[in-house]
């Protein structure tokens, strides 16, 4: 549940945007990068969002059903456009976006009573985002879906933070406590959970998100870039991996890649370290790639990566599944596994 928008990233790097001459157009927003990702790895997903009433929205729905993510939660809001985001790509660590959400972007007017609290019930994944948390009636809605996600398995916090949505750090952290004390996983990098917390060391960060969460946080994820990634559970089991090499082309879209691996693992029982070993590689496999949406790996590609020890990994052609909750392999209906 979130953002959505158009991605234009230029087709040239170590350029300024002033200095750009040609884009590449793709599906872009983290929750819905994230549903693309856990819908290459086999599962079922589903976007809760909002677009314009105008050819972008229509794209981005196009785009969603070409990837196998069900769109049907994905509505119009007439008074505002879709957004557009504009990165530059100074790899490897530079990567500075252009927002393009005013006066207000359609994501952001999602309302409590347009929810679907049942489906938001019955999925046994549920993702949610910081960002959301930003303005009304999103807001609300938003914690409203958290709530309805009460003793559920995996409801996660993206704890997502960026400051051009808010006026002032100080202002977002209450909303993100409130939001924790209904997830079971929070997942953040070191300056989202400086934000949400006030701690920027990887195990602080990690136990005051634990203890932020009330009893109801089970496991607090910590992406350190190149420092690899922590985890601590609630049950004090911990693991912390390093990064996957890759020569990184656009760093952006790799915590989505990570976040859809994340919960495919999590789905799958996996233990904490094959988890985090797995996510890191896709994160590594689309940092190494232009786009976010569109370079998503599939679980072939992870394996590779980590049998070769390198993200840098060919790109597969694009299959385009059938419909809404089919197959992204095109091979027929996905089973019922989340």
């Amino acid at each position: 549940m979130g953002r959505l928008g158009v991605d234009l990233y230029p087709l040239q790097t170590g350029v300024g945007l002033d200095r750009v001459e040609s884009f590449g157009k793709f599906l872009g927003g983290s929750p819905a990068n994230v549903a693309v990702a856990a819908a290459r790895l086999g599962r079922r997903t589903a976007l809760v969002s909002r677009t314009g009433a105008d050819p972008f929205g229509t794209y981005l729905r196009r785009e969603l059903k070409g990837f196998g993510v069900d769109e049907r939660w994905v509505g119009e809001v007439e008074e505002y456009p879709t957004p557009v985001t504009f990165c530059a790509l100074f790899p490897p660590d530079d990567f500075p976006l252009t927002f393009y959400r005013r006066p207000k972007a359609p994501d952001l007017e999602i309302h409590p009573h347009e929810l679907d609290l049942d489906a938001i019930r019955a999925a046994r994944v549920f993702w949610a985002t910081g960002t959301g948390l930003s303005a009304e009636p999103s807001r609300t809605a938003t914690l409203a879906a958290l709530r309805a996600r009460s003793g559920r398995e995996v409801t996660v916090l993206d704890l997502d933070w960026r400051p051009m949505f808010w006026a002032d750090p100080a202002e977002a952290r209450p909303y993100y406590r409130e939001a924790l004390r209904h997830a079971t996983v929070a997942v953040g990098n070191l300056d989202e959970c400086e934000v949400g917390t006030g701690e920027r060391d990887p195990y602080a960060a990690a136990r005051a998100l634990l203890a932020a969460g009330g009893g109801s946080l089970r496991l607090a994820v910590v992406k350190q870039g190149p420092g690899g990634v922590l985890a601590l559970a609630a049950d004090g089991t911990s693991a912390e991996v390093p990064p996957l090499p890759v020569d990184v082309v656009n760093g952006l879209g790799a915590g989505d890649a990570f976040g859809g691996a994340l919960v495919h693992g999590l789905l799958a029982g996996r233990d904490l370290d094959t988890i985090l070993r797995h996510a890191n590689a896709a994160g590594a496999i689309v940092a190494g790639r232009l786009a976010c949406s569109s370079a998503m790996p599939y679980a072939e590609e992870i394996a590779e990566a980590l049998a070769t020890g390198t993200g840098t990994i060919p790109e597969r052609p694009r299959k385009i599944p059938e419909g809404p909750g089919t197959n992204p392999e095109n091979t027929g209906t996905i089973p019922e596994r989340g």
